[in-house]
């Protein structure tokens, strides 16, 4: 099995549906919050339902940062999307680059916060 076949994602509310259908283009396994009826689900709740499916969150909220520093765990991977531009072709652009370089540490359970100019990596758990 490829790594493609091994990252899942959870995406929340901020991602587009755009950027939903182009990562199930590429092969990768995606539910969005939305498609579930869980568009008001607590963060902490959505941790959790990433946690137990071991999907990576994809999201713009920067409460997923401090939740995950809180709580010690060492999964799941998170990835914030800070951006000026948030349509999806540039959300997808920027994914795009951190799949290219990150598959292996997205497994093993990282913060990765995207910004207009990069990215960066955040070991978890948060010491």
């Amino acid at each position: 099995m490829n790594k493609i076949n091994k990252i899942k994602f959870l995406g929340d509310m901020g991602i587009s549906q755009r950027t939903v259908e182009w990562l199930r283009n590429q092969g990768y396994d995606i539910v969005h919050l939305r498609e579930q009826g869980l568009q008001r689900l607590a963060d902490e709740n959505i941790l959790a339902k990433a946690i137990t499916e071991e999907r990576i969150v994809l999201t713009m909220d920067l409460d997923f940062t401090d939740l995950l520093a809180w709580s010690g765990d060492a999964f799941p991977s998170v990835i914030i999307f800070r951006l000026k531009n948030q349509k999806s072709n540039n959300v997808n652009a920027k994914l795009e680059n951190v799949l290219n370089q990150c598959q292996n540490q997205l497994l093993a359970g990282v913060i990765i916060s995207v910004s207009d100019d990069t990215f960066r990596v955040r070991n978890l758990p948060i010491q």
